[in-house]
Formats: C-alpha cells, sequence, structure tokens
C-alpha cells in the first residue's frame, strides 16, 4: 500500500520532479523502497513458507500412518482399530481417500494465522491513526440546518491548545474579538498556530482551556454541530473526492440541491469547466484539475447551500501564482460578502484586503485583539 501511494505520488508529480532535475534522486529513493519492501516481503514469505513446510510435513506423516496402518492390517498384522473387525477393500480405501480431508484444516492453518496477523496489523494502523487524530467537537449530524440571514460574532477568551505528544502549546492563552460582518487576516509564521486556530473555531479540535463563542452561543459539544451547520469550511489543501464536478460541491448535503450548485459553480466561474467536461469523473485528489480549479471547486463547495454566518479560509491563495491567487481573491471575497470572514494566509495582499490584520509569534503567544 505504501509503495504504491509513493510511485502513485511520483508519477503525479512527475513534471514537478523533471523540473526541479530530482528524477535520478527520486529514482534512487524509489529502487530504495523497493528494495525495503523486497526485504520485508522475504522475511515475511520466509516465515509462512517454513509454518507452511512444518504443517504439510505433520500432514504428510499422518496420510502415511494411515496408510501404513491399512497397509498392515490387510496383511494380518495388525488386528487392532477396527472394533474387532477386519477392513474389507473398499473400507480401508474410503479411509485412505479420506485421510487427505481430515488433515485439510491443519493445512489451512497456516493461512488463518496470517490473515489474522495482517488484521492485527491493519488494526494497529487503525488505532494509531485515530488515536494521532483530535476529536472533532460535538455530534456530525447531518439535518436541513435553520436558515440565517446574518453574519455571525467571534468571541475567543483564553485559548490554550497543545498537540498529543507535544510539550510546547500551539496556542497559550489567545484572546481575540471579531465583529459581525468583519472581514479578519491571521497571519503567524509557519507552525505558528493559524490552521489550529480555525480548526477550533470549526469544533475540529477541542482546545485544553479557554472559550470560544459564535454569534453569542457557547462552542461546546451540545452547539458544536448545530453552530458547524452556519459556518463554511476552505481548508488547505482541499481535498477533492473521486466523482463529477456537481458531486463535489454538494457533497450530498441535505439542503444543497441543483440550483444551490448552479449558483455556486457560477460564484466559482466552474460553469464553463463543468459544461466542457459533462460528466466525465474527477479522479481522487483532484487529478485530471489544475491547483487553480481544484481550489476554485473547493469555494463553490462553501458558496453551495444557504448562507453562511461565518467563513474559515486556511491559506486560500497558497502555491498559486500571482494571477490565479488575485481571482481566488476576489471569489472568496465574493461569497464573503455579508458573512463574517476569517483568513489565515501568509499572503500580504490577500491580507492587506481585509477588515483588520491580527499577527501572533510562536510558540508563545501574546493576546491578540
Amino acid at each position: 500500500g505504501g509503495m504504491n501511494a509513493y510511485l502513485l505520488d511520483r508519477l503525479r508529480g512527475l513534471a514537478t520532479i523533471r523540473a526541479f532535475d530530482a528524477v535520478d534522486r527520486t529514482a534512487l529513493q524509489l529502487r530504495a523502497n523497493a528494495e525495503t519492501l523486497r526485504e520485508r516481503t522475504m522475511a515475511v514469505l520466509r516465515i509462512a513458507f517454513l509454518s507452511s513446510a512444518v504443517l504439510e510435513l505433520f500432514s504428510a506423516l499422518g496420510v502415511a500412518m494411515v496408510a501404513v496402518y491399512v497397509g498392515f492390517h490387510f496383511l494380518g498384522q495388525l488386528d487392532f482399530g477396527a472394533w474387532g473387525g477386519s477392513l474389507s477393500l473398499s473400507q480401508g480405501l474410503f479411509i485412505l481417500l479420506l485421510a487427505p480431508a481430515f488433515f485439510e484444516p491443519l493445512r489451512e492453518l497456516s493461512s488463518v494465522w496470517h490473515d489474522r496477523a495482517a488484521g492485527q496489523a491493519g488494526l494497529k494502523a487503525l488505532q494509531d491513526l485515530s488515536s494521532s487524530q483530535t476529536a472533532i467537537v460535538g455530534a456530525v449530524e447531518s439535518t436541513v440546518p435553520e436558515v440565517i440571514d446574518e453574519a455571525l460574532s467571534v468571541s475567543i477568551d483564553g485559548l490554550c491548545f497543545t498537540y498529543s505528544g507535544k510539550e510546547t502549546p500551539v496556542l497559550d492563552r489567545f484572546t481575540l474579538v471579531i465583529a459581525p460582518g468583519e472581514h479578519v487576516a491571521i497571519m503567524a509564521p509557519s507552525g505558528g498556530g493559524k490552521s489550529t486556530l480555525l480548526a477550533l473555531l470549526a469544533g475540529l479540535a477541542s482546545a485544553s482551556a479557554g472559550s470560544i463563542r459564535i454569534g453569542g452561543e457557547p462552542l461546546n459539544a451540545a452547539t458544536a454541530a448545530r453552530l458547524r451547520a452556519h459556518i463554511g469550511w476552505l481548508g488547505q489543501p482541499p481535498h477533492i473526492f473521486a466523482g463529477t464536478i456537481e458531486s463535489n460541491v454538494s457533497l450530498d448535503r441535505p439542503g444543497v440541491g441543483k440550483q444551490d450548485v448552479a449558483r455556486a459553480l457560477e460564484i466559482a466561474r466552474l460553469t464553463e469547466l463543468t459544461d466542457h467536461r459533462g460528466s466525465a469523473p474527477i479522479g481522487e485528489n483532484g487529478v485530471g484539475l489544475s491547483g487553480g480549479e481544484a481550489l476554485r471547486l473547493a469555494i463553490a463547495r462553501a458558496a453551495a447551500g444557504h448562507p453562511r454566518g461565518l467563513l474559515l479560509a486556511d491559506e486560500p491563495t497558497a502555491h498559486l501564482d500571482s494571477g490565479t491567487a488575485e481571482e481566488v481573491s476576489e471569489w472568496l471575497l465574493a461569497i464573503a460578502a455579508g458573512s463574517t470572514l476569517i483568513v489565515a494566509t501568509h499572503d500580504p495582499r490577500l491580507a492587506a484586503r481585509m477588515d483588520r490584520i491580527v499577527t501572533f509569534e510562536a510558540p508563545a503567544r501574546d493576546t491578540a485583539s
């Protein structure tokens, strides 16, 4: 699985690898990974073949002993095991034919044992994956949210957050107040906690201390699902699912119909692309789309459906050329009209278009307001 993912990722980025003259280095890394995979596979096969050989040996010895017993019984050398009688030729032949089937479960034990080991390894990987993820606040509901037509205020008081296994807090007593309809840019060094702050505001992670109020309502397990229904999320990088453009915009969300999808595609200027592609599916992770098109699709996803009182955007112009970044900024401001907008960004041009810029340093942070 890991080798397949590595190879697929390098094939997708082949143009970039060639542009940076990293073909030889990538080939060496691929060869090293293949050699590591070969060694691990041979180690597993060595144990598998050894265990299979041992089990086959015992099975063969068992069948051989049955054959020896039947043969000596026919010669009159053994008179036990037949309940005081003698075996006929048909009975002896039946026992010989039945003996391999009797030992068949012993032969299957090896494959079943390795299936069990593979299942345990998969379970451990899933447990490690789940333990490394932060828990979402509240339940995840799939109901049609109530429609609101007003921007939401945001109040953060003494917010603290530390990732599992880390000692240094990402956010330490962070305080911020945002008025309804205000557009705010959050600027900090890489790893400074911008994305973490947005995740906390969306209820995608739980703070270790402090409080968050959205629209005057505290964000907690009881209110998170309802508040999330009024929050638009534009993550970085946006995940594009395999399917059509329309299905990626709607995501089968309750209350998002075809008209909502069409309006969102028009806002993100994806109508021409949908007309050109028709019902042709998109590959997983946006295969078939450019970086700008994938980001526009994420913007259309955020714009679809009912109005959002709060829009959170994480690095919406990252890795884009200046022209595309300017277009994305325009589309972002268009869908954020009448809503509160919080943008985590390194882009000074995008930040300059906000009403306010909030900066903080990493790892220790002063209170920002």
